[in-house]
């Protein structure tokens, strides 16, 4: 696992609070000037600080929690995570099935809870769009929408959350033929932001505590599935919890759909790979 927060100098302050932290900050230390007490210290401190803030656009509380408020840059429409934010897992497996068999598994994305622990349900959503409901923390449950915005068969999949859900995540996965005839080797890489930003990172990771370790033994039983047709033990099974959580999270989507039709009004990034 990786843990991705903006570099020191990293840009993640709009220009109008940049403006806003230089008038500020500009206020705060020349009234510490002028005063030259034990009180002014504080306030010099502070002005200081927001004129760091607005030469460098960059704040290091933003940064703590995961906020950002200048443009994302060139690639936003295709970036669902932010630049350098978030937690990121890269892994790899060879799996002992022609690469064809492999991404046609994976690109039914219906197929990622039958392998990945927390992943509840991936369902249709109407084209290239799909609706994800993840395990949490504490039991609980977060939820969003999805898009394709990469794929190239046989050869990689590459997806991003849309505006709207509980969790920004992107997520791509490569084919490549196993040297001497070994199968299929496949790349996975996540990225994903939890609603606590960096801080909250080792509290909230909806893939366990070393997300990491967790997608690792996700793509094993992957690896299970295909070459031996079923898993071995029960680890990778729907368990009475997960069913309970799944049942749980259905029913408050029918809620939210019966709600919806009584008012009668409609309800209101990925690691891109480039060649």
């Amino acid at each position: 696992m990786e843990l991705i927060t903006h570099r020191k100098d990293a840009v993640n302050v709009g220009q109008a609070e940049r403006i806003a932290s230089a008038i500020g900050g500009g206020l705060l230390t020349a009234a510490a000037l002028k005063r030259r007490s034990s009180a002014s210290i504080a306030l010099g401190l502070i002005g200081v600080d927001l004129l760091r803030r607005s030469l460098t656009g960059h704040c290091h509380i933003y940064e703590a929690i995961g906020i950002r408020t200048a443009p994302k840059g060139q690639g936003a429409e295709s970036t669902s995570v932010p630049y350098e934010l978030g937690i990121r897992v890269d892994k790899a497996i060879t799996i002992g099935r022609p690469r064809a068999e492999v991404y046609q598994f994976w690109r039914n994305l219906e197929n990622l809870p039958r392998f990945m622990k927390n992943i509840l349900s991936v369902t249709p959503a109407g084209g290239d769009r799909t609706h994800w409901v993840v395990c949490a923390p504490a039991g609980r449950t977060v939820e969003w929408d999805a898009e394709l915005i990469n794929e190239a068969e046989n050869e990689r999949i590459a997806w991003r959350s849309l505006p709207g859900g509980n969790v920004d995540h992107a997520g791509s996965v490569q084919f490549k033929d196993a040297p001497a005839d070994r199968g299929t080797e496949v790349k996975v890489e996540l990225q994903y932001n939890p609603p606590a930003g960096a801080l909250g990172a080792a509290f909230a990771s909806l893939w366990g505590k070393e997300p990491g370790q967790q997608i690792e033994q996700d793509l094993r039983r992957l690896k299970q599935i295909l070459e031996t047709g079923e898993l071995a033990t029960t680890e990778g099974q729907t368990s009475g919890r997960r069913l309970r959580q799944i049942a749980k999270a259905n029913a408050a989507r029918d809620r939210e759909v019966h709600t919806g039709s009584e008012e009668s009004f409609p309800a209101s990034d990925a690691p891109v790979y480039h060649p």
